[in-house]
């Protein structure tokens, strides 16, 4: 993940000391798309009910992560109860209440904001189900499987300040700090500004939504650029998730501020597509690999229940894919 040398003498040097004070690299590992073999060694679900809830699928990484346990749980024997919640919670916790009187062997849960569904995952714990989570910073959580968002948050910070310089106006979405991954990669990206105080975050921040995220931050940017006409005076467009990213990199486009670049997090095949073309303002977006996280949470499941010690936290590598190498990341990712 190399960063390479601007036009204004910002370097690679100069940004590799401050990863230590930034945060933890992401893992180095290859990344592998195919689904894996049973092996002798994995852990059988024979007779298991294992219980998937995800907050929605309407997104790339979550109708991924959530596809690829229901199959998991299928290949190693078990039976998956699997429920969606299509971004409400109200169904959401009412789904949760459901699968604990249903009392499954295991309950693994997809995302959602901390203050919604906590309460329900320590009633599920506290009912002797064993709870475990995909991209949820939960207590209650035994194991929860995820990307580093240490890492990741600190490669796009860097990637995005190397490519303004080391100066600018940069517009930040900030709408779902109650969603672990997001604080994380945002709570990232002030630390690595601070080093750089040419580098201001626009106040106040954008709030990005749910639903209609492509349109909304549209909308949103379309204003920011009305409020900030001149070239310059807007250098970068974070987010931390890359459907913002999608809709923002669409506006610029539209206004024919193409100089501006967009930054976000995820992979989604359409972001990737937008920064492999040359004339986009697509800048960098980091790549998770959601199935393999999936698969990961359920062969963990299974690990648990035949009586082993889990860490708190299982991470699957990523990769931040940008303008020079997007297609090999695409290439390793499985889907370019």
């Amino acid at each position: 993940m190399s960063i390479e040398k601007s036009g204004s003498g910002l370097g690679r040097r100069d940004l590799l000391k401050l990863s230590a004070a930034a945060g933890v690299a992401v893992a180095g590992a290859s990344l592998v798309g195919r689904k894996p073999v049973l092996a002798a060694e994995e852990q059988s679900l024979k007779g298991k009910r294992i219980a998937i809830s995800a907050t929605g699928t309407d997104h790339f990484f979550d109708l991924q992560a959530y596809n690829a346990q229901i199959e998991e749980v299928k290949r190693l024997g078990g039976e998956p109860i699997a429920v969606d919640a299509g971004r409400n919670d109200g169904k959401l916790v009412s789904q949760l209440q459901t699968l604990i009187a249903q009392k499954p062997d295991a309950i693994v849960q997809i995302l959602g904001t901390l203050s919604v569904i906590d309460p329900w995952l320590k009633k599920a714990r506290d009912a002797g189900i064993p709870v475990l989570t995909v991209d949820v910073g939960s207590t209650n959580s035994i194991n929860n499987t995820t990307s580093d968002n240490w890492g990741i948050g600190k490669d796009l910070a860097l990637q995005l300040v190397s490519d303004i310089g080391g100066e600018g106006n940069i517009v930040v979405f900030n709408g779902f700090y109650g969603v672990t991954p997001c604080a994380i990669r945002y709570d990232q990206l002030v630390n690595v500004v601070k080093y750089f105080p040419k580098v201001k975050i626009l106040q106040p921040e954008l709030r990005d939504v749910i639903p209609n995220t492509v349109q909304d931050a549209f909308t949103q940017i379309t204003a920011i650029l009305n409020k900030y006409p001149e070239k310059g005076s807007i250098k970068a467009i974070w987010s931390a998730w890359d459907i913002p990213q999608l809709g923002a990199t669409q506006a610029l486009a539209a206004a024919g501020r193409t100089e501006i670049r967009t930054y976000g997090v995820d992979g989604s095949p359409e972001v990737l597509q937008l920064i492999a073309d040359p004339n986009s303002p697509a800048g960098a977006d980091v790549a998770q690999q959601p199935a393999e996280i999936g698969r990961t949470a359920i062969r963990n499941v299974a690990k648990l229940l035949a009586g082993q010690t889990l860490p708190r936290e299982t991470y699957v590598p990523a990769l931040l894919a940008n303008k020079t190498n997007v297609g090999e990341v695409t290439k390793k990712l499985g889907i370019g």
